[in-house]
């Protein structure tokens, strides 16, 4: 196992720098996730990471050596990609024993860890099968077995769920999360699906274009996001963003509606001050009288367990989430208010969370 350090990394490709001076590190066996929209520089800090990728400025340590100019193979760390690339006209027991024949290791010491990393993953039925005869998550935890099989210093997973269906993604995560359990190794994986950060991560990094927007662990994100962005991104269906302005007498807010919400402001904030008011969708009860936000029904979405409502108040859209069953049709009227101590409140120029 080994610790993993950036520091200062840039990425430029010709003129257009992609990854910003960013740095954070990693610590032994922990499993961090990078997440981010597409074209944020998470596969490209991972690639640099890996030595796919040379690094424009900044170095890259693991275990407190600097890996900036040594070769791929000789980093001591795994790779399972989206596609799982294997080779088809070799056996499952091939494929996950081919980095070690290339080494020329021992033909006991090849067949003792093909055999343990089959044993981990439920492989040992499958390891006379050629590729073509497995099903997609039998490939992909081929691919993790050939990854097992080098006993790397670091894994490095480069969005090794996207090919997989709904279902299969989901058994497929917690098979990672209990490899990662077991094997203890540090791990690193970049995802655009933030249930999939949320649900595997010790620790997440939040990227956007290039930069760092939140380091901290799934639930601190969800709770204490430190700008809209984060808010936004983390948690589905995502929180709701309703601008407004610091009222000083009463201590509220009042939304571009006209409507008063109770919320704590920074003692600093001038009344007047523009803020965008944050509530997520599971955090919003039905009012008993006539306050909180007039809500008209536009859509109403029952999944058995749950109920999404979404529906419009003034020119802004709210998803609401009650985690019993209501029988709503589109048109009706509702008020909904937010449950105490769950709103959010963010700087309506800046972004950044406010208190």
């Amino acid at each position: 196992m080994a610790s993993v350090s950036f520091q200062n990394i840039e990425k430029t490709f010709g003129s257009t720098k992609v990854i910003h001076g960013i740095g954070f590190d990693i610590k032994d066996g922990e499993f961090m996730v990078l997440v981010g929209p597409s074209g944020c520089g998470k596969s490209t800090l991972l690639r640099m990471l890996a030595g796919l990728e040379e690094i424009s400025a900044g170095t890259i340590a693991i275990d407190d050596k600097v890996v900036n100019d040594m070769e791929s193979k000789d980093r001591d760390i795994a790779m399972v990609f989206q596609s799982y690339a294997l080779y088809p006209h070799m056996t499952v027991a091939d494929n996950m024993a081919f980095s070690l024949k290339l080494r020329k290791a021992e033909k006991s010491l090849i067949d003792q860890r093909v055999r343990q990393a089959a044993d981990i993953l439920g492989l040992n039925p499958y390891l006379d099968r050629y590729p073509r005869q497995l099903s997609g998550g039998q490939r992909q935890r081929v691919a993790m077995g050939r990854a097992i099989v080098r006993d790397p210093q670091v894994f490095l997973f480069d969005e090794p769920l996207s090919n997989l269906d709904a279902k299969l993604r989901v058994q497929m995560r917690g098979e990672i999360k209990e490899l990662h359990q077991k094997l203890k190794t540090t791990a690193v994986y970049v995802t655009h699906d933030q249930i999939e950060a949320m649900t595997m991560a010790d620790r997440i990094v939040v990227m956007r274009d290039g930069w760092i927007e939140q380091i901290g662990d799934p639930l601190q994100l969800y709770d204490k996001p430190a700008n809209l962005f984060v808010a936004g991104f983390i948690g589905s269906p995502s929180m709701n963003f309703i601008p407004g302005a610091v009222k000083r007498t009463g201590n509220a807010i009042v939304t571009t509606d006209g409507v008063t919400l109770p919320a704590s402001a920074p003692a600093d904030a001038a009344d007047g001050h523009k803020v965008v008011f944050g509530v997520r969708p599971e955090h919003f009860v039905l009012s008993a009288d006539d306050s909180g936000l007039p809500t008209k029904v536009a859509v109403v979405e029952p999944t058995g367990a749950e109920t999404l409502v979404i529906g419009r108040v003034g020119e802004h859209t709210l998803q609401v989430l009650f985690k019993e069953r209501r029988h709503f049709a589109p048109g009706d009227e509702i008020r909904l208010r937010p449950l105490p101590g769950t709103a959010h409140l963010f700087d309506a120029g800046d972004g950044k969370r406010l208190g």
